[in-house]
């Protein structure tokens, strides 16, 4: 118990030396590796723990940053009320998406949640709701202060509650997964034709799952408008749903320390490449993605987990021996 607490403790203090070591953009970038993580970590539940391949989070993720944006500008809500919130319609929106599209499987869903990761964007521009997300012009978001009595800048204490808040929802996560629900979703995911005849009810769980994961990218969507301090359609195309996904894959799916690996993947990997050709960042990119995923199949997360446990025991004659009780085959591995 001791040594645990001791790497808490440990783990606390690595998580927020940063604030008081790093300053300027590169504050800012793990400020969004926080925010990608949470996002991440939403596509995890629905995809990594059910199953279902969605293209789509990233317009979660712009919805929630326009709920912030909107309660701040045009109602004065202080930030930290705006994140419940943002939480709460984006998730109504996913129950309201998940009901039907859940329905599909495989490239079906694939391609409605890309319609929708497609949508959205568009109708952010559209002339009927310009009033409200200022159209192709977007809202400025003013970041917010430190509390009064603690000496901590703005990039410092918006790094700390970010990180704050990322902790909150990965603790959520890690016990929902520990429940009932868990052990449904992946049954979904590994079996679903024996889930269902077991009894349960396959639809219901698809569809609290994507409401579920659509409230984290929705606060993670708020976390990142107040690192930005600026929301505009452009800033959400289809191309944020694809690097989510890619960070899932990369981090690993099925694991919550993947969506931390994953986000800053998609935070750093981009600028690295930039830097090692200007003229072709995309093939950099690219190359270093195909390594990742060759010799990574599962995920760095999912790698880091074999390397500690050590190469497979090599098996003996006798456990590669068979038997055949009651006239059939089985390999005893």
């Amino acid at each position: 118990m001791a040594a645990r607490t001791a790497a808490v403790v440990l783990g606390v203090l690595v998580l927020v030396a940063p604030a008081f070591l790093l300053s300027g953009y590169n504050l800012f970038q793990l400020t969004m590796v926080a925010a990608y993580a949470v996002a991440i970590l939403g596509l995890a539940i629905v995809t990594g723990y059910t199953g279902q391949v969605s293209l789509g989070h990233g317009a979660f993720y712009a919805i929630g940053a326009y709920v912030t944006a909107i309660l701040m500008t045009d109602f004065a809500l202080p930030y930290w009320a705006t994140l419940p919130i943002a939480g709460v319609i984006c998730a109504g929106v996913g129950f309201a998406i998940g009901f039907p599209a859940l329905r599909l499987t495989g490239p079906y869903l694939a391609l409605v949640t890309f319609a929708l990761a497609v949508a959205v964007p568009q109708m952010l521009r559209a002339k009927a709701l310009e009033a409200w997300t200022g159209g192709v012009q977007g809202i400025v978001v003013t970041a917010p202060d430190a509390p009064a009595g603690l000496r901590l800048s703005q990039d410092q204490f918006l790094y700390l509650f970010t990180l704050a808040v990322a902790l909150l929802l990965f603790g959520l996560a890690r016990n929902m997964l520990r429940g009932r629900m868990w052990r449904a979703m992946v049954a979904i995911r590994d079996q679903p034709l024996a889930a269902e005849a077991a009894g349960i009810d396959v639809a219901r769980v698809k569809t609290r799952a994507f409401a579920v994961s659509a409230l984290f990218t929705g606060v993670a969507g708020s976390l990142g408008a107040l690192a930005v301090q600026f929301v505009a359609p452009d800033s959400f195309s289809a191309e944020l749903s694809i690097a989510l996904f890619v960070g899932l894959v990369v981090g690993g799916a099925g694991s919550l320390p993947g969506a931390v690996i994953g986000a800053a993947f998609v935070q750093f990997v981009p600028n690295i490449a930039q830097q090692v050709d200007k003229s072709a960042p995309g093939v950099v990119y690219g190359m270093l993605l195909v390594a990742a995923l060759y010799f990574m199949p599962a995920g760095v997360a999912g790698a880091l987990r074999n390397g500690l446990r050590g190469p497979a025991p090599r098996r003996s004659a006798a456990t590669k021996s068979t038997t055949k009780p009651q006239g059939g085959t089985i390999h005893v591995e």
